[in-house]
């Protein structure tokens, strides 16, 4: 059994590859990560905050 970790991403990154090691871990395209975290941004800032914490939080690979 094998299990998942989630790291920031070296390869898929344009800040600090927080969205590109989330898409990674659930196997999905990081541009539509990318466009939830801007909707959660615009609606509250709350996806701005979350990056923030996560950037500092995650391990790199």
């Amino acid at each position: 059994m094998s299990s998942k970790k989630l790291y920031k991403s070296n390869s898929d990154k344009k800040l600090a590859g927080v969205c590109g090691g989330v898409a990674e871990y659930f196997d999905v395209d990081s541009t539509i990560i990318r466009l939830a975290w801007v909707v959660f941004t615009l609606a509250g800032g709350a996806g701005l905050l979350a990056y923030i914490i996560a950037a500092i939080v995650m391990p790199n690979r």
